[in-house]
This record gives structure tokens, sequence and C-alpha cells, in this order.
């Protein structure tokens, strides 16, 4: 038998609501985390959560097969 939990919220003003204590702690969710809100094909919205990630976390975490010249890039991302 599988049993489901369903928590209520309300919607406040500025469409703020609260994420329950339990999710907060299971899911270690803390300020300025990301909530994502995900509508699947059978229409039911899907919750997730994820850290906050600066360009600085994300530097370096990918692979580039062409060389770069990051001096270059970064005189083009200003311009």
């Amino acid at each position: 038998m599988v049993i489901f939990m369903v928590i209520e919220t309300k919607v406040y003003k500025k469409n703020q609501t609260t994420i329950p204590a339990v999710y907060r702690k299971k899911y270690d969710v803390q300020p300025d985390d990301i909530v994502e809100w995900e509508e699947n094909d059978r229409g039911e919205i899907v919750v997730s959560f994820r850290k906050k990630l600066s360009f600085r976390d994300m530097m370096g975490s990918g692979t580039v097969k062409t060389k770069t010249n990051a001096v270059q890039l970064e005189k083009e991302l200003y311009e």
C-alpha cells in the first residue's frame, strides 16, 4: 500500500508561499536556493530544488574541444 502525504500552503500577496518544513529539511532547502516548477505531459506540476550557482561556481566544470582565449572572451563580453 502506498500512502501519499498532502500538505497545503497558502499563496500570499505577491504570489509568495512557504515551502513546508518537512520538504525543506528533507531536501536541505536553504535561502537563495532555486525552486523549479515543471509541468509534465499529464498536466501535473513537478517541483524540484537546486542550489544557486554563480558563474565562479561553474568555471572549469565544462570542457571545450577548441582552444579559447579567456582575455579575448572577456573583451567580447563587455563590448
